[in-house]
């Protein structure tokens, strides 16, 4: 008989809550699963789980945690940035609940940005003020195109 990971723990919580030893648990596993019963470091691994008031049969999360660098974060970082070009790291990273660490990340590398001199500035033109700066480098090369005496000075 074939069980999940997590009916075996369940079944190793039971007995020992009912005072089974990790060796008496592993025997009563094993004579009734054969070979797929977990081993002798599971079970003890979980009894002293359980015995430390563990209440969860599910595995902890593995791997790196989950990131800061969220959509929501990186806005609201931006937003702060926009509001108070003069903001310290320290000023966006404790509202937002974030390491400072994580906020020099987003502003660098999400936001590409850098500290010049005390504020923060885009490293580079976003593609709206890209247009706004080409429309008006176009308008201003046509108002020259049409009256060139107007930009001569005599």
């Amino acid at each position: 008989v074939k069980m999940e990971k997590i009916e075996y723990r369940a079944i190793i919580k039971f007995l020992n809550l009912k005072g089974n030893t990790s060796t008496q648990i592993k025997i009563e596993l094993g004579a009734v699963y054969g070979d797929s019963a977990p081993s002798f470091a599971t079970v003890k691994r979980w009894v002293a789980e359980f015995k430390r008031d563990r209440t969860s049969l599910a595995d902890e999360c593995s791997g790196r945690p989950t990131t800061a660098t969220t959509t929501d974060n990186i806005e609201e970082i931006h937003q702060m940035i926009m509001d108070t070009r003069r903001i310290k790291i320290r000023e966006i990273a404790e509202p937002v609940g974030i390491s400072k660490e994580r906020v020099c990340h987003i502003l660098t590398e999400e936001l590409d940005m850098r500290k010049l001199t005390a504020r923060w500035v885009p490293r580079l033109l976003t593609l709206d003020q890209k247009r706004i700066r080409m429309n008006i480098s176009k308008a201003l090369l046509e108002r020259f195109k049409r009256n060139k005496s107007d930009f001569c000075i005599d």
